[in-house]
């Protein structure tokens, strides 16, 4: 009889937020499946289990993903887990998934914390519907995705680094009305979470006076 993998969310910052659910079965598990074992290795440490880890990322080979499936046609019970947060978003998860559904393995979510549904929550605009870009591209179609989001008449979702915040909202300002409101959020669940909102001039003056280290959750408000 097949394991069961199990698709775990984890932190996506403050420890305390892992549900008592994700650490029983993290416990319970043969193998965990991480993005990067140091990064688990740091979250079992503070939970307090002891497990085998095994990496798996975007550039893992088909061979790979068929050991993971081997075991868990073997019995083994398997956990995924990305860096932080609801696997699926920007981590390989759907491959594995996908594998898992095609030979007939039990699959099941063990949900948590998500940055998307955490600045959702606390944006305050209407988002009954709304769009996710990931993460701005770096060169190729940066343009292309402003004059998209500007077009769209739902909010708009995407992830930025620290090194490129600034620029990706100077480089939005030219495509958005003046009076177009955005939100913006800073090391969510963090230490220094900051969360800020309004135009993007008022947003952008926000952000120099106070700090641009970290991760972002920015949502383009409903035109």
């Amino acid at each position: 009889m097949s394991g069961t993998l199990y698709i775990v969310a984890t932190p996506i910052g403050n420890l305390e937020d892992v549900t008592a659910r994700a650490k029983r079965v993290l416990s319970e598990v043969d193998t965990i499946i991480c993005e990067d074992t140091r990064v688990t290795a740091k979250l079992l440490t503070h939970l307090q289990i002891k497990k085998p880890l095994l990496s798996f990322h975007e550039h893992s080979t088909p061979a790979y993903i068929k050991r993971c499936v081997d075991e868990l046609q073997q019995g083994k019970s398997l956990a995924y887990v990305s860096d932080a947060g609801t696997p699926g978003v920007n981590d390989p998860a759907d491959m594995l998934v996908e594998a898992a559904f095609t030979k007939g393995i039990k699959i099941e979510p063990i949900p948590g914390p998500s940055a998307l549904s955490v600045a959702i929550s606390v944006c305050g605009f209407r988002m009954d519907e709304f769009a996710y870009v990931g993460f701005v591209p770096h060169k190729k179609g940066r343009e292309t995705l402003f004059r998209q989001i500007a077009a769209r008449e739902e909010p708009t979702i995407f992830f930025e680094s620290t090194h490129r915040i600034l620029k990706t909202l100077e480089q939005l300002k030219g495509h958005l009305a003046a009076d177009r409101l955005i939100f913006c959020a800073r090391e969510l669940t963090k230490l220094h979470e900051t969360l800020y909102r309004g135009t993007l001039d008022e947003v952008l003056a926000q952000l120099q006076a106070t700090s641009t280290k970290g991760e972002f959750v920015v949502i383009v408000g409903p035109a």
